[in-house]
């Protein structure tokens, strides 16, 4: 027996959307889906009243508009061209929301009705992640009562339409609205979350460090006076002009004796002497300094000179050779004998550099001279001994000895003539001839002797003309000695000239005075600098840490 079937009631409910756009609301499925669940599903008697069962929307009823706009998006779903695989976690997607789509289109039509993208990371990863947590308590398949051993079966499963409607005193727009605003106090929670977050560590590795070094500058910390003085190092160019004699320092003139002071007076030997002479340890060791400036009284001499090097500030301006020093310690009387110490330590120092540099110009020329002068005495001494072992004047004697032959020479000639004259005549006069062939032949013999004088050695003495030669080369050689010392007087003379121009003359351009006010430390700038410090080094080791998080979790 066959029996009719009853009549459809159809019911067209349109809500306005967020998008001005009419939503249509689903409240049963298709003809196939209804008869699937009448096979697969036997009825149960409904368990309402009969009130409430006038109004539910029974099994099996659609709504024609929901229908007909349903048929509408899913064929534009089919043309999008998803992938089975895709169609597979829609529908699984569906299920894990409580949704009952009546095919794999369906199911992404129903997921971005209420808002969700089935194919977003997140929800591919919390499904996956629900899946193998735990089964489906309600199927078979995967619940509690499942056999490991047994294939799962991964078939489309019906859900019973009941238990999977939405509630239908709301409005897809009024589930959709309520849905943004859980997501946005989500979101506002979750700022403020941060925030405090934030604020916190900011507070704890900020805020707190520059809390405490300002608690420090300002009520902690002993204050420090600072005296300042200056002074500059002149060159003596040894000429009347300009300032008395004296010419401005430059980079190529006084600059290495004032780097050479500059380095001096930061030196531990400087420190060292400091401390000696008015204590300079003792000083900074008193017990009302704070702790952090403050020097043990038996610190080391590295310990002490660290401090010194922070509380004495010294620098060389090349452009116009000025030293500048600042001296800082607790008490200003102090500071500007220290001040008044370094000063005495620099003059000492030029004056030293300058001597040096004197006594090494004049070395030189002065053992040239005394070189000069040795050798003049010894050519001397040498003139002198000839002149004792010999004639005095051997160049006289010898001159009269040339004259004496001159004489005998002509003398010698006169008698040659006469007796040439008288050897002409026809009768000689014998006697004549014999006295002067006589006279000649003493003539000759003198001259012969005075020769000898002069050429020959005896056995006591050399010649003359030996003797004349020693002697001119004594002279020579006294004279040369004479000429070298000469030489060596000029070049010491002008040596000591350079020297004087090497002298270097330290004068105090302004006197250290005493300060009234502290000037160290500044409080308000050390307070500045150590908040940025402290920024600096927490967006750094911020920084660095969300980019290691970043690589791992990627």
């Amino acid at each position: 027996m066959t029996t009719k079937p009853k009549a459809r009631k159809f019911r067209i409910r349109r809500t306005q959307g967020a998008g001005g756009e009419a939503d249509q609301s689903q409240v049963g499925h298709s003809q196939g889906a209804a008869q699937a669940t009448e096979t697969t599903a036997p009825e149960q008697p409904s368990a309402m009243p009969e009130s409430e069962a006038k109004d539910a929307p029974r099994t099996g009823e659609v709504v024609s508009a929901s229908e007909m706009g349903t048929s509408h998006h899913i064929d534009d779903i089919r043309k999008e061209g998803l992938t089975g695989r895709q169609l597979r976690m829609a529908r699984r997607v569906a299920q894990k929301h409580g949704l009952a789509p009546i095919s794999d289109f369906d199911a992404v039509r129903l997921l971005r009705e209420r808002g969700i993208d089935p194919f977003q990371r997140s929800s591919i990863l919390e499904l996956i992640t629900n899946d193998q947590g735990r089964g489906d308590i309600d199927d078979p398949a995967t619940g509690p009562g499942h056999d490991v051993d047994t294939p799962r079966v991964q078939l489309p499963q019906t859900i019973p339409v009941q238990a999977t409607l939405p509630a239908t005193h709301l409005s897809p727009a009024d589930r959709r609205s309520a849905e943004i605003m859980r997501i946005q106090r989500d979101i506002g929670k979750r700022r403020r979350r941060k925030l405090l977050l934030l604020l916190t560590r900011l507070a704890a590795f900020v805020f707190l460090p520059t809390l405490l070094a300002g608690y420090y500058y300002y009520g902690v910390a002993t204050p420090m006076y600072s005296t300042k003085s200056e002074f500059l190092i002149l060159s003596n160019d040894g000429g009347g002009g300009g300032m008395g004699g004296f010419k401005l320092p430059s980079q190529f003139a006084t600059g290495q004796d004032a780097i050479a002071t500059q380095s001096y007076l930061l030196s531990k030997d400087a420190m060292l002497r400091l401390d000696r002479d008015v204590g300079f340890r003792d000083h900074f060791s008193q017990p009302w300094i704070d702790p952090l400036q403050r020097l043990d009284p038996d610190a080391s001499n590295e310990k002490a000179y660290k401090l010194y090097k922070k509380y004495m500030k010294i620098g060389y301006d090349p452009t116009e050779g000025v030293l500048r020093m600042e001296i800082s310690t607790a008490d200003p009387q102090v500071s500007t004998d220290f001040s008044n110490k370094l000063i005495t330590y620099a003059e000492e120092r030029v004056d030293d550099l300058s001597k040096r540099k004197r006594e090494d110009a004049l070395e030189s020329s002065t053992e040239s001279l005394e070189t000069a002068k040795e050798e003049r005495r010894e050519a001397q001494r040498q003139m002198v001994a000839l002149q004792e072992g010999s004639l005095l004047d051997p160049e006289g004697e010898i001159g009269n000895i040339r004259q004496l032959i001159g004489n005998v020479e002509l003398q010698l000639q006169e008698k040659q003539l006469a007796l040439n004259t008288q050897m002409n005549n026809a009768r000689p006069n014998s006697a004549r001839v014999e006295a002067l062939a006589s006279e000649i032949e003493v003539l000759k013999r003198e001259q012969a002797k005075q020769r000898a004088r002069l050429t020959d050695a005896t056995d006591e003495n050399t010649s003359l003309a030996s003797q004349t030669a020693d002697i001119q080369m004594a002279q020579a050689d006294l004279l040369t000695a004479d000429m070298v010392l000469q030489a060596a007087l000029e070049s010491q003379r002008m040596s000591a000239s350079e020297a004087n121009k090497q002298v270097r003359y330290l004068t105090v351009s302004v006197r250290p005075v005493a300060s009234q006010d502290a000037s160290y430390p500044r409080s308000f700038e050390n307070t500045v600098l150590a908040f940025l410090v402290f920024a600096g080094i927490y967006l750094m080791i911020s920084l660095t840490a969300s980019i290691l998080r970043e690589q791992v979790s990627s």
